[in-house]
């Protein structure tokens, strides 16, 4: 993975151009598999069908960048998020990185992924309260499922993904996302 550092580079509104996040003045690459990506879009289709059916919010894919980290030259891309009716601007996305908390966040691990990358996103997240964390592994075809009151819950195949208070009535057997 490519690192290219902007140490000494000038306080600047930084967007991180696609494929990477910006980590403490660094461009970190953020590769994604097809299996991962393949399971990312199944989530984006269900998410989005329910989101819009029910007029919730918008959801946003992994080449969405959040701005919303104590730290400023940060910018973190979850591979899937979704952001509340009312809470952006004119309930429009912006035309780059979005400068609030989103409300629910997934990652589904890619084979390019190590431990500290995936638990260092999550860590992030869970450091601005994000509502809902969604950590999708293909290898174990399980998710971890954070709540931003710390609990947390693993869902074998034999599960049903739920939006919970995030997205009331949002339910995915988490069987279909591996298909």
């Amino acid at each position: 993975m490519a690192d290219t550092t902007l140490a000494g580079a000038p306080e600047l509104e930084l967007e991180a151009p696609d494929g990477y996040e910006l980590i403490d003045d660094q461009l970190k690459e953020k590769p994604m598999g097809a299996e991962s990506d393949g399971i990312n879009c199944l989530l984006l289709a269900r998410l989005t069908e329910f989101v819009r059916e029910h007029k919730l919010g918008r959801v946003f894919g992994a080449q969405t960048g959040y701005k919303c980290f104590p730290k400023k030259r940060k910018v973190r891309k979850p591979d899937t998020s979704f952001v509340a009716s009312g809470r952006l601007k004119d309930n429009k996305p912006p035309k780059g990185d979005i400068d609030i908390v989103p409300d629910l966040i997934a990652e589904v691990v890619s084979p390019n992924d190590t431990y500290e990358d995936v638990a260092s996103r999550v860590a992030d997240f869970k450091a601005v309260s994000v509502k809902l964390i969604w950590v999708i592994s293909p290898e174990t075809r399980t998710v971890l499922v954070r709540r931003a009151d710390g609990s947390c819950a693993e869902l074998d195949e034999t599960g049903t993904l739920s939006g919970e208070d995030v997205l009331p009535g949002f339910a995915c057997p988490v069987a279909e996302l591996f298909v």
